[in-house]
């Protein structure tokens, strides 16, 4: 292996949007940076069973609309 070429592995502080901190070893950073998380398992909504609001604008869910909506698929 080539000397020199790996990022330095060390142990860093990672605090959660909650304040809730933890040390866990990373490339980000140096010995013994802080990571603030804006996002986290405990606020983001694909975590906590949120739900998703559909943002179209004129896109393609609005073309997919006008061409196929009226179609019913045997549905009555």
């Amino acid at each position: 292996m080539k000397a020199d070429i790996h990022p330095q592995y060390h142990l860093i502080k990672v605090v959660m949007t909650d304040g809730s901190e933890f040390q866990t070893r990373s490339t980000y950073g140096e010995e013994g940076a802080t990571l603030n998380l804006d996002i986290d398992p405990k606020t983001h909504p694909a975590w906590t069973g949120g739900t998703q609001q559909l943002l179209d604008r004129g896109g393609r869910l609005s073309r997919f609309n006008s061409r196929f909506g009226n179609l019913s698929f045997g549905k009555k």
